[in-house]
């Protein structure tokens, strides 16, 4: 059986780069295993698959190379860019239910940007500079210079949010093997890399994220992590600052533009949205 698959990249910088994701329409005939197969040819980080929701306007199913995972913001981008652009559905406010039956709001602007709320922030684990360091290759002593803490936190995904010293991020290998024992021990997706730049740019951030215990060594962009990068930040360096501009993906020569934005009743994070534009599509086949 040929599937079409739709690939998109999500959140294009100046209508380049972005992170590619494919996209399967009406897929409700599809079986699980049939969509981890599809995905797996596929081959990208995340393969999104589009099914009809009694609870919303959507119900969205994501799979990596290697598995199923809950949510995914640069796949849920990407599919809402399609349905926007091939017209099944117009400007407005939707309802996507992901895979744990959670429904969260999506919101497709005149200019196709698409607007993801996701889940509250968790604040979870703590790690030390010593537990860390070893998996990217880098001295303990330089990963502590930030003096911020190296954290768990899921908007709907857990990663661990690392801070590194400007001028080292882009030239940072990581131990994949380390990595990934170290991601299925505490059960997180990935480590998302950070540093904060010092001088005047639009980016509040450049990032990296590696999540090889999902068969993603790393991505150019990653929209579930952007939004906890956000909160982190709010909590950590600046509580007044509720918008943000984070780049990804330069290492890998495929530079990407998320956008998220918080919103704050006292210290409390209520609100947690990230935005971006997606590619025009192209299309492939695959045969299960």
């Amino acid at each position: 059986m040929l599937i079409d698959v739709a690939v998109l990249n999500a959140f294009t910088y100046q209508k380049t780069g972005g992170n590619p994701a494919g996209v399967v329409l009406d897929a409700h005939q599809l079986s699980a295993p049939q969509m981890q197969q599809i995905a797996t040819q596929v081959g990208l980080s995340e393969t999104v698959f589009i099914l009809p929701s009694t609870q919303g306007d959507f119900t969205t199913r994501f799979f990596t190379p290697t598995d199923e995972v809950n949510y995914c913001g640069h796949a849920t981008l990407a599919a809402f860019s399609l349905i926007y652009q091939q017209k099944i559905i117009q400007p407005g406010r939707f309802l996507q239910e992901i895979n744990n039956q959670q429904l969260l709001a999506i919101t497709v602007e005149d200019d196709g940007q698409i607007i993801m709320t996701q889940q509250r922030p968790q604040f979870l684990t703590q790690f030390q500079a010593s537990e860390v360091a070893p998996l990217l290759n880098l001295p303990v002593e330089l990963l502590s210079e930030t003096n911020l803490p190296i954290q768990a936190i899921s908007t709907g995904l857990v990663d661990v949010f690392v801070p590194i010293p400007e001028g080292f991020l882009d030239h940072i290998t990581q131990n994949e093997a380390a990595v990934t024992e170290f991601s299925t021990k505490h059960d997180f997706v990935g480590l998302h890399l950070f540093e904060l730049p010092t001088k005047l740019t639009s980016f509040s951030a450049r990032c990296r994220n590696f999540a090889p215990r999902f068969g993603i060594p790393e991505e150019s962009a990653t929209g579930s992590s952007s939004g906890a990068l956000a909160c982190y930040l709010s909590t950590y360096v600046d509580q007044a600052k509720t918008d943000f501009l984070f780049e990804q993906g330069k290492a890998m020569q495929c530079c990407s533009s998320l956008s998220a934005t918080l919103r704050k009743s006292g210290t409390e994070i209520v609100e947690v949205q990230v935005g971006g534009y997606g590619s025009q599509p192209k299309r492939v086949q695959v045969n299960i």
